[in-house]
């Protein structure tokens, strides 16, 4: 279902030009139809840019602007909140009845490796947000140089819980799509209440959860008091330093033995990860 309303997506993308080297953007919330939408400009050949509806007026105009996107997906009350732009879009509340009559067959997109396949604006906190340009093969070695470490697959489950603008958000989505696994996709309020998110990693049976140090500190001791129903294999950190000493709660609870917690860190020039250091109580 998932593949043919991508593929819907996609080829309407298509019909309005989209391909190799062409940049759409993505104004969308964490949803389902988000997921099918990224998929949707990949299989186009396109590349996405996404917009966090999070995000201020000034960042979102600036970042249209800047990156020259020539269309968007998406949903009619967050497209009128840009007000006049000069792109083409594609409104998939709006627009439900035209997609659906479209082919849900696989598009025939000529992509190669050195494509784009996304472009995400940095914080501008230096300066001027940068528009980082970084290619499917990038993407693809980011999974191929960590394999052997965490061993991802059709058994895990994963969180999409950062900001799709925020390119944590890539390991997010691609280490579950990629290993054949599931992907949970958190509404934005979860990330702003511990008490929902442990619930969430609990009931939903969360094998990788990935978070900015700071988050999981704030989320531990709700997960602590859950550890009995917890099915976590590994937390990944990354966006931010790591202060050790923050997480002794959870090696005093755990040790050794339980989930492994791997600090990663990266920018994202570098496509997400760069440093990998599995962390014990010593």
């Amino acid at each position: 279902q998932l593949n043919a309303r991508s593929n819907k997506v996609a080829h309407r993308l298509i019909e309005l030009g989209a391909g190799p080297e062409t940049l759409v953007a993505l104004f969308l919330e964490p949803s389902l139809e988000l997921v099918a939408a990224i998929l949707g400009v990949l299989k186009a050949g396109a590349a996405y840019l996404p917009l966090d509806p999070e995000h201020p007026r000034e960042r979102l105009d600036f970042v249209l602007a800047d990156a020259g996107a020539s269309l968007i997906v998406a949903e009619q009350r967050l497209l009128e909140r840009l007000g006049d732009v000069d792109v083409t879009a594609v409104c998939l509340d709006g627009e439900a009845a035209q997609l659906e009559a479209l082919s849900a067959a696989n598009p025939a997109a000529a992509v190669v490796p050195e494509n784009l396949a996304y472009v995400i604006y940095t914080s501008g906190s230096t300066g001027r947000p940068k528009g980082v340009q970084v290619e499917h093969r990038q993407v693809a070695r980011l999974f191929s140089a960590t394999e052997e470490w965490f061993g991802f697959g059709p058994q895990d489950v994963w969180v999409l819980l950062h900001s799709y603008a925020f390119d944590f958000s890539v390991w997010e989505l691609w280490g579950a799509l990629a290993h054949g696994g599931q992907l949970v996709v958190s509404p934005v309020w979860t990330t702003r209440s511990p008490q929902a998110l442990a619930a969430l990693v609990a009931t939903r049976g969360v094998t990788v959860l990935n978070a900015t140090p700071s988050l999981f500190v704030a989320v531990q001791d709700e997960l602590l008091r859950r550890a009995s129903e917890l099915a976590l294999r590994f937390v990944v950190f990354g966006g931010e330093a790591l202060r050790p000493p923050a997480l002794r709660p959870w090696f005093e609870h755990f040790g050794d033995e339980g989930p492994t917690l791997v600090n990663m860190y990266g920018i994202t020039e570098t496509t997400v990860h760069v440093t990998y250091r599995p962390l014990r109580a010593a």
